[in-house]
C-alpha cells in the first residue's frame, strides 16, 4: 500500500503549518493485514509534495525505512550543487510514481465540494472524520 500525505484541511498548500503533522499523521497509518494479526504500521511507500522534501521529513522515512517519492525543492537543489561533492547525492526520485500522487488529490478535491468538509465547522476531530465519512459515503454511492 501507498500513502500520499496531504492534509488538506489544516492550511493551504505551501504553508509553514502543513510539515509539523506529517509525523503525527504518519504514526496514525494502519495497514490491515488479509489474514489475523496486529495491523502493520508503516506503509510500503509514501508519495508527498515538495512541502515535505526537508530534511526532518526525509530523516524521519528513512529511519523507519519507508520508502519516498518527494520532488526536491529547486532552492535545496541548487544548494547541493553548489557545494560539490560535498553536497552528497540527490534523494532518489520516481516520476512514474510520483503521478499516481493525483489520484489522492482528486479524491481530496471531490470530499472539499462537500460544505461541511471545505469549510470545517466540525471542532472536535472525531465529529468532523464523522463527516468526512459521509462525505466519502456520498461519493461513493454517487460513482
Amino acid at each position: 500500500m501507498a500513502a500520499a500525505v496531504r492534509c488538506p484541511w489544516s492550511s493551504p498548500p505551501g504553508s509553514e503549518r502543513t510539515a509539523p503533522q506529517f509525523k503525527t499523521v504518519l504514526e496514525k497509518i494502519r495497514v490491515p493485514r488479509l489474514g489475523t494479526g496486529r495491523p502493520r504500521k508503516k506503509p510500503d511507500s509514501l508519495a508527498a509534495d515538495k512541502a515535505y522534501s526537508n530534511g526532518p521529513c526525509r530523516d524521519y522515512l528513512r529511519h523507519r525505512g519507508i520508502r519516498h517519492t518527494i520532488p526536491q525543492k529547486t532552492d535545496s537543489q541548487a544548494a547541493r550543487l553548489r557545494k560539490g561533492s560535498r553536497g552528497g547525492r540527490p534523494p532518489g526520485f520516481d516520476e512514474e510514481r510520483y503521478k499516481k500522487r493525483n489520484t489522492v488529490e482528486r479524491a481530496i478535491d471531490k470530499l472539499k465540494h462537500a460544505r461541511a468538509v471545505a469549510t470545517r465547522y466540525d471542532k472536535r476531530g472525531y465529529v468532523f472524520l464523522g463527516t468526512i465519512m459521509a462525505a466519502s459515503l456520498v461519493i461513493w454511492l454517487r460513482t
